[in-house]
């Protein structure tokens, strides 16, 4: 079995590659049970268990574990850890396993660029990075693949947290500058990027010009938002998949407040990727993304990694390795 420590996983999964494996998958589609959420019971508070699994029926089948503890903290560990798992969807002979942190990280990112490439403004130059965290950090490298990202401002809580990765992205040869001033800041950029874990909103559709695409990755649970109501009204919403729809407090809020119409969403990234929505059609418009995530980007980026395509025929998944 193919073993992929997380340096591995990242050097195998390069933007340039990784957007486009994320766009075939999106097109040709894949098999996607509901998630299964499990609470273990622990001395110490336990932690909540997440299980992923999708497949490529007779090419491939993957699970990814994501074990959340938030009391690991107070033990100066890490509150997440996420494996996966691949294995031939013909034999069920386990192929790989892959670090799951860096796989989701990295397809969250891709995930955003993706959209964007169907919703930003061809001419977009300006991003603004609202958060720090690991998935902020990988954004700019994403959006440059698809647009001509140059320039990136940073808002975060912490402002030191903002100063560092400003600097890091400098050295990345981005022209990137922390700011203190949020709605300034919104205001000025072509693309709005928000990677949080806030529970309450932190853009206001008042600051955001014409023209902008917000792109929405936190508020994954309805107890979260980072969006207020405006920054939906008189925009065109696209969403990952459908099940933004139910799990996502920037949305849920807005359709039971009636800012949102039940069929107000205009594509997922499945319709987009197959031709079946259309993207932007106004460079004046606004467009906003919300993701929620899904095992088929995790999939999409196992397979990537270790060398499997969709056309893959039965089987294919071990050949593919062995090669």
């Amino acid at each position: 079995m193919l073993i992929l420590d997380a340096e591995a996983t990242r050097a195998a999964l390069p933007f340039d590659r990784l957007i486009p494996a994320l766009r075939t998958l999106f097109a040709t589609g894949c098999d996607v049970p509901p998630r299964h959420v499990h609470t273990v019971p622990a001395p110490g508070g336990g932690f909540t268990s997440l299980i992923m699994p999708a497949w490529v029926p007779g090419v491939c089948y993957g699970v990814k574990t994501v074990n959340v503890a938030p009391h690991n903290a107070a033990h100066g560990l890490p509150g997440l850890h996420s494996t996966y798992l691949l294995y031939s969807a013909a034999t069920g002979a386990p192929l790989a396993w892959l670090n799951g942190d860096q796989i989701t990280a990295r397809r969250t990112a891709a995930a955003s660029a993706l959209a964007a490439s169907f919703l930003a403004r061809a001419d977009a130059r300006h991003l603004l990075l609202v958060g720090a965290g690991q998935v902020a950090r990988l954004l700019p490298a994403a959006y440059r693949v698809v647009r001509p990202i140059d320039r990136v401002t940073v808002w975060a809580r912490s402002a030191d947290s903002a100063r560092v990765l400003a600097e890091q992205l400098r050295a990345d040869g981005f022209d990137a500058h922390p700011t203190a001033d949020l709605p300034a800041a919104v205001a000025r950029a072509d693309v709005v990027s928000c990677a949080t874990l806030a529970t309450a909103p932190l853009v206001q559709g008042a600051w955001l010009q014409p023209g902008s695409h917000l792109d929405l990755i936190g508020s994954f649970t309805p107890a979260m938002r980072e969006a207020d109501d405006a920054c939906f009204a008189g925009a065109a919403l696209y969403v990952d998949t459908d099940e933004a729809l139910a799990k996502s407090g920037d949305l849920l809020g807005p359709l039971a407040r009636g800012v949102l119409a039940a069929g107000a969403v205009r594509g997922t990234l499945a319709t987009l990727c197959a031709g079946q929505a259309a993207g932007r059609q106004d460079a004046a418009a606004r467009t906003v993304f919300k993701s929620v995530g899904t095992a088929l980007e995790d999939l999409a980026a196992a397979m990537l990694a270790c060398g499997l395509t969709p056309a893959d025929g039965p089987g294919g998944g071990t050949g593919a390795l062995a090669a």
